[in-house]
């Protein structure tokens, strides 16, 4: 929807391709690395890949996600090993050095029910075996990564409040908010 109404590229997750997805959801402990690699390397990629077209675009995830709250979280889990993680976080690093990032950072922040909603709605087969337990935990990563975000502007939108995908007033709300953050224009 916004890159409809700004006229940007819309960038999505690759999750079609992605080799481990399957298998993670299945047997988590044994392709938790190979899945955040997989991811770290993906979103690399597709951050060089965007840089170098110089296009306008919105993107649905950042790198830094799979840094700060995917990552720790299956490490803290126990689903990641500890020379895993370090190395998973040893790659990030050198990775970082070499990202821009976004103008501006939309988190749609949302209750664990309205997740579970959310993922019921996107029909994944893969999804259902999503633990509660899981989701949990990454609700609240989220929620302590965004309250230290430094790397640049940031629009909190809580999704819970804002049924944007279907009143055209709440997405309205969303654009004068990005247009403020993004123009210093507030409407």
């Amino acid at each position: 929807m916004l890159a409809k109404h700004y006229k940007w590229q819309p960038h999505f997750e690759e999750v079609d391709d992605n080799p481990y997805l399957i298998d993670f959801y299945k047997y988590m402990q044994r392709w938790s690395f190979n899945l955040q690699v997989f991811f770290l390397k993906s979103r690399f990629r597709q951050i060089q890949d965007l840089k170098k077209s110089g296009k306008k675009i919105v993107q649905d995830r950042t790198i830094y996600e799979d840094a700060f709250i995917f990552a720790p979280n299956l490490h803290a889990m126990g689903l990641m090993t500890t020379r895993d993680f370090e190395n998973y976080v040893d790659l990030f690093n050198v990775m970082d050095e070499f990202i821009t990032p976004p103008d501006l950072l939309i988190f749609l922040r949302a209750s664990v029910p309205a997740l579970v909603e959310n993922i019921g709605k996107r029909g994944r087969e893969y999804e259902e075996a999503i633990r509660l337990d899981y989701l949990t935990r990454l609700n609240e990563r989220y929620e302590a990564w965004i309250s230290t975000y430094n790397k640049g502007k940031m629009l909190v939108v809580d999704i819970d409040d804002n049924r944007f995908h279907e009143n055209p007033e709440d997405l309205g709300k969303i654009i004068s908010s990005i247009d403020g953050q993004l123009h210093g224009l507030f409407k």
